[in-house]
């Protein structure tokens, strides 16, 4: 069974940075991507980041140049690097991986909450 765990959400205010962090309980080699996604109350699930098993990214519009997804295959880990936060960054967010089959695995979520 594959886990993974997220940590490191948190109240911040606004101009403030947070790091997110996924790990997974196999080996980073049965991903071939991960991905942070976040849902805010009364919105959809929306994509934020993903990262290839290449390391390519890809960013939403609303956190590009503010936020930086990277992984650490060592550590079967991915963060989340978010700076400069805003009030609409609040959202639970989720860390995600694509496995070589196609599933997808979702985390339990970390809550991010900007505010002052």
């Amino acid at each position: 069974q594959v886990t993974l765990v997220e940590s490191g959400g948190d109240l911040v205010q606004p101009g403030g940075s947070l790091r997110l962090s996924c790990a997974a309980s196999k080996t980073f080699s049965m991903f071939i991507s991960m991905g942070w996604h976040r849902q805010a109350p009364g919105k959809e699930r929306e994509v934020v980041a993903t990262i290839s098993s290449g390391s390519d990214t890809n960013y939403a519009d609303s956190v590009k140049g503010r936020f930086a997804i990277s992984r650490d295959n060592a550590k079967n880990t991915v963060y989340l690097q978010m700076n400069n936060l805003k009030p609409e960054d609040t959202a639970v967010y989720y860390c995600n991986g694509r496995g070589l089959t196609g599933r997808v695995y979702w985390g339990q979520g970390t809550q991010v909450t900007v505010s002052s």
